[in-house]
C-alpha cells in the first residue's frame, strides 16, 4: 500500500542511536521500526540486527506477538559464531523470564526449559568467546540463579500406559 521511504547510508548511525533510545524507553516497536529500515539500506548491518533481536525480545510480555521462527532467522543474519550463539541464549533467557511472570499451570516447566536452553547457547559462546569478554558466563549464571531462586525443574515424565479392555 505504502513505499517505505529509503534511509541515507550517512543517516545511519543516527538512526542506531535512536532504536537504541527508544529501547531505553521501553518502545520496543519504535526501535524494531528503526532497524528494519537501516536493514532495507545496508542489509548486513550487525548492530542493526543485534539491536532488532533485542527490541523483538524486549516485547515479550507486552502484548505483541513475537515470532520465533523470526527471532531464529535475525539470529542465523548474524556473521559471528559466538555471537549467534550469545544472542541465541538470550532469545531463550528473556522468553523463560516471560514465562515466568505468567503464573499458568505449565509455565514453570516452560521457563525451565527455556532457561536450560538458554544455558547450553552460553556454555557453547563460552567456549569461542573474544578474550577478556564473559558476558556468556554471567548469563549463564543469572540463569541458574533464576532456575534455583525459582525452584524450576524439568517437566516430570508421564508414563503411558495403554488402556486395555
Amino acid at each position: 500500500m505504502f513505499d517505505l521511504k529509503p534511509l541515507h547510508l550517512d543517516a545511519i548511525p543516527a538512526a542506531l542511536d535512536k532504536a537504541m533510545r527508544y529501547r531505553l524507553l521501553n518502545e520496543p516497536a519504535e526501535a524494531e521500526s528503526i532497524c528494519l529500515d537501516v536493514l532495507a539500506t545496508e542489509p548486513d548491518n550487525q548492530k542493526a540486527l543485534v539491536t532488532l533481536l533485542l527490541a523483538m525480545t524486549d516485547r515479550f510480555g507486552k502484548g505483541y506477538a513475537v515470532s520465533a521462527t523470526r527471532l531464529h532467522e535475525v539470529v542465523g543474519r548474524l556473521r559471528d559464531d559466538y555471537e549467534r550463539c550469545y544472542y541465541a541464549g538470550i532469545v531463550c533467557e528473556r522468553n523463560g523470564k516471560y514465562q515466568l511472570t505468567q503464573g499458568s499451570p505449565g509455565t514453570g516447566f516452560a521457563a525451565f526449559e527455556l532457561l536450560r536452553e538458554a544455558m547450553d547457547w552460553f556454555e557453547k559462546a563460552e567456549k569461542i568467546r573474544p578474550p577478556g569478554n564473559d558476558d556468556a558466563l554471567l548469563r549463564w549464571n543469572a540463569c541458574a540463579r533464576l532456575i534455583m531462586g525459582n525452584r524450576l525443574a524439568a517437566r516430570p515424565v508421564e508414563g503411558y500406559e495403554p488402556a486395555f479392555e
